[in-house]
């Protein structure tokens, strides 16, 4: 039953209006049959006779003269150029009189091959992106009339406007793509257009289902290894992932101007089709077959002409901080052809500002060009402006070959359409091939393709036009029922329980897609496609000789347009727009900058240049290296975040990734010398260094190559990591071998030699020598008590000496060049060296950089993957999953159809049982007088005016609109989930006030399908049926009903399996199916709602989430949904109906009718066109009331239905429902009031319950926590290994314990997310639906960290305490280090998970923990000393800081008892005076001081500055009497930072705005006024 070509609007060439006046007077100007001779005069004098048809057949074909191949002139003498020429292959069509007439779209699909001889070659460069008449006329017209006859069939329309405007597109269009660009570009004759495939077919790995991985895996994989090969022999070893075919034996074409719609189920292959064709091959296991474009085979166009094929994802990939304009023209530099291939004289810069006046006018976005692109967190254009933003783009490029994966998903309808058709524009105007995945077109989205593909489990079921497709169909013998869209029906017949079939016809039907396959490889559509493909092919053959005599050396290789050079020029302009269209977080990371350096400024306030200032003088350099080091962590997050869009720039050929990573190492030359400035400025001033210009400049040169080095090492373990994971775990180790081996904390001398390797490769090291050197080598430090020894009444200069290393006996001065020699191996000489050193550190990991940049791949191929849990896979999938395949079957290998889970008994007879057990309802839901206003920054808006209606038990209702007309608000707002703006209006259950159970007493299904991932569909049914049905109910009676909705959604064979997230887990319909499941779970008392419950699905599954909606409600639930515009057959399941226009006023409610006559005869009644039989009354209705059309100036059908008799009838309807439904005795949930349904203790239990079940089914956290502390542990144990007794020794002993300290960060970093999760999970469903409190949430998330935390702890100290600070320590003081660390544990938990409990998102959240981090640990008494501490940290700060007593607590314990040795560098050597021993000397000075003295062999006095461990660590104001003290003030510190878990958890989720209310008197009015309309006595 194919379909007058004449319906489809690219195909319109026969008699007849256009759909504008503008149109038509275009066609008049350029078309008219009345001016012959015009056309005539423009056809060249040489042209054969088949030329001379225009003049014989002018009312038919297009301006264009066939054989000649070239474009008439344009009649106006102001479009300065030829119009452009139509595609020189033209098709016969019959036009409704049954007349020849031309079309002009692409390569028409029924021409004769002898036809085609006539007509070949193309020239490509004659043809230059050619665009037909009718592309032309549409790409005006379409602008305001959005496409032919789609808003003027039912409404009233001023097709008159924006004339000059469409001239000046025209004008436009004419330059880019006219005769005269086409002729003189070498680029456009050695294009590639027209796509064939032959035979191909991809194989993958994987079986598509698996079990879900858990923490036990790890101890029990080596047993159940070990039972396998007992049990099953060789067979039970794991072998190869067995190979899976995703598609097979697909031949066909697409010829320039096509268009190819890809139909068929998620997981049916689709997406591996539409990458193939792309050529993107990167993951599968092989791809056989032929695949040719422009008669070139795929690995020459991999390899030299990447950027003619094109791949969009289903996401649109974009800058978030860059302008509309910003993203537009960076796309067009890069692909700016070059001179050879532009018009004469035309500039680069002209070419780019002609190109964006073209494509944003074409695809309406003028007006978004100043507006940011957007995304989640940053405010930017509409879902459908940012598609048509992603279009733009793709036509920039100038791709011979696209493919559009999916883009329309979360688009309405009506955009869907917009979006199609700007791609039909694409497709004709620049005369490629368009490939495009939809899951649900419309009839209107279906006419706009020339073919389509039905494929099913990877076969082709048909290929070919789409006015044939539905006749095959039928042929084959199904039924079309009355309404359905053609593509509806072709995917229909796919399903088992959904297709229809002709009476007579039940045994010859194909059934399984190989049947189908086989019907279609004999039918003569197989034939004529063959045929088809034939004919391209000699077509291409003609054309690559005809590339190959036209081609230069500029056209040898046309992967990126633009030099090397001028690539990493673009970048870096697009990188510093990026970075400043951001300037909220530039400016927060400079004032935390400047924040962290006056605390660092103030720690070290002017330092004394005596021997008190020496170590702090250190530590403050080591300071300043350290944070701006740090910094660049954050380059971590931001490589895997534009990962993206980088992989599809790298697609588009804009640039290579290599280019991309040298300019944004040139962005960060000044960004990172305004922050190091910033840093440096005020640490360097107020610590009083040395105030010469060339020691500052000289310390500003090198903190910041070293900064610009440490940013390019993180980039460079981002762009070589596959995830942030592995990366994470890497930098762990990183990050502590660079604090450690800069030879600050262990100086060179002491290193392990397995470990000393590592100052050589450590920039940070070369950095703080050149600091250090360039700080003393010319600072004279005088020596003063206590470092001057010995000190008293008896001692003189000259038998005095200091402790400082390098200093000389007598001398009251120490030389800083020969401190830093002696202590460090430091030398001036070696500032320069270091600089060079470092420097090519930075080019080194800069070029790291490139390489992993370029070696990136986009995600491996293959399809989703059902994950199921052990013991629960349905007993087919679990023994496929045993034997890894068939490996007799190589084609149905491990080809377990996880698509079809939970669908082979949908028409059994359990479901129809399982719909008897659901509970009923019988209470009615009024709302009447429903405003709603939001404030604004200037007055405020109305979303909600005057809404009243009623949700029935037993009826399904539908909630409709146009995009904006208020749906998901007023769904929101009967459900009591608004908490911003003010509601006013009555709710009434039953004529009575919403009682407090009311959230949890009704279902409300979100549009998200948010789920806890690791969870099963029946635990998840479980949970929700266990918390929110009723305590008096047994449990087992809860959960018996859990298995009925299982059988109702037919969910019974995926009940085991693990809910997932998207591509490794559920599908959608799945998950969707889920969200109804969970909801229906806690027996919803009063009624059902569903935010758009058909979003994002195919229409299959949308006609089985409809029909499972149709069930409920025949069981007696009222049920109210919001659906975006549903297919006609869709529609039928509703019985009523409540229309809004924007504005949110209500334009229709009641009753749809048998056919929608009931709704139908409403509009016609009152003034609206007559509704076709073949329409679907959805749309209607929707083109009727003006919705989605801008220039809508029909009548305001709010007005019509205030004023109407029907609305009369419905007020009259509520108000007796009111009053009959308030005599009624109480039912029993009104007597319910309990806002949770489980007491608090239970809610805890159970939520707990699931916290751990999902950090058992989390390895790869798990796994990664436990790595860290292993490693970690280990590093700092062989870094400090067997540490003797000398001072040098005490004092590793202490960063030893300060190194444990900084596993915080890295662990923070880890746990962070895991608490925002289970927080979104709760603040996104499940705290709307009073599920359970805050409380039982705040507990889940920090219990089930405790005893992870516990084992990991006991890891650490297994591997740290006995190899470094434990050696020959007591049990005693091993016992109370592990107490205190596991303390330490608590401490991180509840730390980190404070921070992201105040943080709305996880970015934030990872950004201020080192700032938290280093303010705590700054002040704790290592980096400076207490008695070098300013007074006024001093004096509060420091008994503040929780670190403070951990590291008193540990270096105490660790040091207690020892005994002192000191080494030969370390003594102080001084004189006796005459007559005096060393002893006697210093005796009463020891006494006072510590330490202890001895003769040293060269007759001098060796002062040892300790005797004892507690000596040293009274010296850094640790004491072991404190040991107790500071246990019990640590456990006040972690019991303190699991408070404020609980508290900014509970301001977080809504305790903030009940504080604002409570001290806002216009809060608390509206807050009584709400309780009073809602719960108070909200009557009529």
């Amino acid at each position: 039953m194919a379909s007058n070509p004449s319906d489809q609007p690219h195909g319109d060439h026969v008699p007849g209006p256009w759909p504008s006046n503008s149109a038509n007077s275009f066609r008049a100007d350029y078309l008219s049959p009345a001016e012959p001779t015009h056309l005539q005069s423009h056809t060249p004098a040489d042209s054969d006779e088949k030329s001379h048809s225009l003049a014989d057949n002018i009312s038919t074909i297009p301006y264009h003269s066939l054989a000649s191949e070239k474009a008439l002139e344009a009649p106006n003498e102001s479009l300065g150029e030829k119009v452009d020429p139509a595609y020189s292959l033209e098709r016969p069509i019959v036009a409704n009189d049954g007349s020849e007439t031309s079309s002009s779209d692409g390569l028409g699909d029924s021409e004769k091959m002898g036809e085609a001889r006539q007509l070949e070659p193309i020239n490509t460069n004659k043809s230059r992106e050619a665009t037909t008449s009718d592309a032309i006329f549409k790409a005006l017209s379409r602008r305001r009339t959005n496409a032919s006859g789609r808003q003027g069939s039912f409404s009233s329309h001023d097709p008159n406007a924006d004339d000059v405007e469409q001239a000046e597109i025209e004008r436009l269009m004419s330059r880019m793509f006219g005769r005269n660009r086409q002729a003189n570009s070498e680029e456009e004759k050695t294009r590639h257009v027209g796509v064939v495939f032959k035979d191909l077919t991809v194989k993958g790995l994987g079986l598509g289902a698996a079990l879900q991985p858990t923490l036990g895996d790890i101890f029990l994989g080596l047993p159940r290894l070990i039972k396998g090969l007992l049990t099953k022999g060789s067979k039970g070893a794991p072998g190869k992932p067995p190979i899976r075919t995703i598609l097979n034996n697909f031949t066909g074409c697409v010829k320039p101007g096509e268009m190819l719609l890809v139909l068929g189920r998620p997981g049916s292959g689709c997406s591996t089709f539409l990458k193939v064709l792309a050529n993107q091959r990167f993951g599968y296991q092989s791809v056989d077959g032929e695949v040719t474009y422009g008669g070139t085979d795929a690995a020459t166009m991999g390899k030299d002409y990447r950027g003619e094929i094109l791949y969009n994802p289903e996401d649109d990939l974009h800058y978030a901080t860059l302008s509309v304009k910003s993203t537009l023209e960076f796309a067009l530099k890069t692909r700016t052809p070059g001179k050879a291939s532009r018009n004469e004289g035309e500039s680069r810069t002209e070419y780019v500002r002609e190109f964006l006046k073209v494509v944003t006018k074409l695809f309406w976005i003028e007006h978004t060009l100043g507006t940011k692109v957007g995304n989640e967190y940053v405010r930017g254009v509409s879902g459908g402006e940012k598609k048509r933003v992603s279009i733009a783009e793709a036509m920039i490029t100038r791709a011979s070959t696209q493919c559009w994966d999916n883009s329309t998903r979360g688009l309405d309808a009506s955009t869907a359409l917009e979006y199609v058709e700007s791609l039909r524009s694409l497709t004709s105007m620049t005369h490629i091939s368009t490939s495009v995945a939809l899951y649900q077109a419309g009839e209107s989205l279906y006419n706009l393709f020339d073919k389509v593909v039905l494929i099913d489990e990877g076969k082709c079921l048909y290929y070919g036009p789409t006015t044939e497709a539905a006749a095959y169909f039928e042929g084959l013998g199904f039924t079309r029922p009355a309404r359905w869209t053609t593509a509806d029906f072709l995917t229909s017949v796919t399903d088992q329980h959904e297709r229809q079939v002709k009476d007579g016809y039940e045994n010859r039907i194909p059934r399984s897609a190989e049947q189908f396959a086989d019907a279609y490889h004999k039918s003569q559509a197989f034939e004529r496609n063959v045929a088809d493909v034939r004919e391209l092919e000699q077509i291409t053959e003609q054309q690559r000789r005809d590339r190959l005599a036209a081609s230069t050396k500029a056209t040898m290789k046309k992967n990126y347009s633009l030099p090397f050079y001028k690539q990493v020029t673009a970048c870096t302009h697009r990188q510093f727009l990026v970075m400043f269209g951001d300037r909220l977080t530039l400016g927060g990371k400079w004032g935390g900058i400047l924040f962290q350096a006056l605390i660092v400024g103030s720690l070290f306030f002017n330092m004394p240049k005596t021997s008190s200032g020496v170590f702090t003088r250190g530590g403050v350099m080591f300071f300043m290296l350290l944070f701006n080091a740090l910094l660049a962590l954050a380059e971590l997050t931001s490589a895997f975040s534009s990962r993206p869009i980088l992989l599809k720039h790298k697609s588009f050929s804009f640039y290579r990734p290599a280019a991309y990573a040298i300019a944004q190492t040139v962005v960060d030359v000044p960004l990172v010398l305004i922050q190091v400035l910033i840093f440096d400025l005020v640490v360097y001033f107020m610590s009083d260094l040395a105030r010469t210009p060339s020691q500052f400049f000289i310390s500003l040169l090198f903190l910041w190559i070293i900064t610009m080095t440490m940013y390019s090492f993180f980039r460079s373990l981002g762009a070589l990591c596959k995830s942030l994971d592995i990366a994470t775990r890497i930098t762990g180790v990183a990050i502590q071998a660079l604090i450690v081996y800069t030879g600050y904390l262990i100086p060179p001398s002491k290193m392990h030699p397995w470990f000393k390797w590592l100052i050589w490769i450590n920039p940070v090291q070369y950095g703080f020598e050149a600091l250090m050197a360039n700080e003393f080598y010319n600072l004279q430090i005088q020596c003063e008590p206590p470092y001057l020894v010995p000190e008293g009444p008896l001692a003189s200069p000259q038998y005095q000496s200091c402790t400082i290393q390098g200093s000389t006996p007598g001398q009251p001065v120490v030389q800083g060049a020969n401190y830093i020699k002696t202590a460090f191996t430091y030398e001036r000489a070696h500032l320069w060296r270091n600089f060079g050193i470092i420097t090519a550190f930075w080019i080194f990991f800069v070029i790291l950089t490139m390489i992993g940049m370029e070696m990136q791949k986009p995600n491996a191929g293959g399809g989703a993957v059902t994950i199921f849990k052990r013991g629960q896979a349905p007993k087919h999938i679990q023994k496929a999953m045993e034997n890894g395949g068939s490996a007799d079957d190589e084609e149905k290998a491990g080809a377990v159809d996880v698509n079809n889970l939970g669908k082979e008994d949908s028409s059994g007879s359990d479901s129809n049982k399982a719909v008897k057990g659901v509970a009923k309802n019988e209470n009615v839901f009024t709302y009447q007088n429903v405003n709603y206003t939001i404030p604004l920054p200037k007055g405020e808006r109305k979303l909600l005016d005057d809404v009243q209606g009623y949700v029935r038990p037993g009826k399904l209702t539908a909630l409709m609109g146009a995009s904006g007309a208020g749906k998901t608000t007023l769904l929101n707002t009967l459900a009591q989930r608004i908490n911003f703006g003010t509601v006013s209006g009555d709710f009434l259950v039953d004529g009575r006030p919403l009682p407090k159970s009311f959230q949890r007493a009704t279902g409300f299904a979100e549009q998200s399908d948010v789920h806890e991932p690791t969870a099963t569909v029946r635990e998840a049914l479980q949970f929700s049926a266990l918390l929110r049905q009723p305590q008096e109910i047994p449990i087992k009676e809860k959960y018996d009903y859990c298995e009925k909705i299982i059988d109702l959604l037919e969910m019974r064979s995926i009940a085991g399996a693990t809910i997932g997230v998207s591509g490794n887990g559920l599908n959608q319909e799945q998950r969707k199916r889920v969200t109804i499941g969970v909801e229906l779970a806690s027996k919803p008392e009063l009624l059902m709602f569903l935010d758009e419950p058909t979003s994002g699905l195919d229409s299959g599954a949308a006609f089985n989430i409809i029909r499972f909606l149709r069930k409920l409600a025949d069981a007696s639930q009222a049920v109210l949904c919001t659906i975006h515009q549903p297919s006609s057959v869709l529609f039928q399941h509703f019985d009523e109906l409540l229309l809004l226009k924007s504005g949110g006023r209500v334009v229709y409610h009641g009753s749809l009718g048998k056919d929608s006559r009931t709704l139908i005869d409403y509009f016609e009644r009152n003034g609206a066109k007559k509704c076709p039989p073949s329409a679907n009354p959805a749309e209607y209705m929707l083109e009727v009331i003006g919705a989605g059309d801008p220039n809508y100036k029909g009548k305001d059908w709010g007005d019509v239905w205030a004023s109407s008799p029907e609305h009369e009838t419905r007020s009259q309807e509520i108000q007796h429902m009111i009053t009959e439904r308030r005599q009624l005795s109480s039912t029993k949930h009104t007597d319910d009031d309990r806002e949770y349904a489980m007491p608090l203790k239970d809610q805890v239990v159970t939520v707990v319950k699931r916290s751990f079940t999902a950090y058992w089914r989390t390895p790869d956290y798990m796994l990664g926590k436990f790595i860290l502390h292993i490693v970690t542990g280990l590093f700092n144990t062989f870094t400090f290994y067997h540490v003797g007794s000398s001072q040098i020794d005490m004092q590793s002993r202490l960063f030893s314990i300060f190194l444990t300290l900084t596993i915080a960060p890295p662990l923070i970093q880890q746990l962070q997310p895991q608490y925002l999760r289970f927080r979104d999970l709760y603040r996104s469903r499940e705290a709307n639906s009073k599920i359970y409190s805050w409380i039982a949430f705040t507990t889940g998330a920090i219990l089930v960290e405790l005893p992870y935390s516990i084992l990991a702890g006991t890891i650490y100290f297994m591997c740290w305490w006995w190899g470094a600070v434990g050696r020959g320590r007591s049990t005693f003081e091993s016992g109370y280090t592990w107490m205190l660390l596991m303390l330490f544990e608590f401490f991180i938990i509840g730390f980190g998970q404070a921070i992201a409990s105040f943080s709305p998102n996880d970015l934030l959240a990872s950004l201020l923990v080192p700032i938290f981090f280093l303010f705590v640990v700054s002040f704790c008494g290592v980096v400076v000393p207490y008695a070098a501490l300013p007074h006024f940290w001093q004096s509060w700060m420091y008994w503040l800081t929780p670190f403070h007593y951990l590291l008193e607590g540990f270096l105490t314990v660790g040091l207690h008892g020892l005994t002192v040795e000191c080494a030969s560098s370390e003594f102080a050597r001084f004189a006796a005076p005459p007559g005096q021993t060393c002893q006697s000397y210093t005796s009463s000075f020891i006494k006072q001081a510590g330490g202890y003295v001895q003769n040293g062999s060269d007759g001098l006095c060796e002062f040892c500055q300790y005797a004892t461990g507690d000596e040293f660590a009274a010296g850094f104001n640790c004491f072991y009497s404190h040991k107790w003290l500071d246990y019990g003030v640590f456990w006040a510190f972690c019991i303190f930072n699991f408070a404020v878990v609980f508290l900014c958890s509970w301001l977080f989720l809504g305790g903030g705005k009940q504080i604002r209310a409570f001290f806002s008197p216009k809060a608390r009015r509206e807050e009584r006024e709400k309780v009073r309309l809602g719960r108070g006595g909200g009557g009529v």
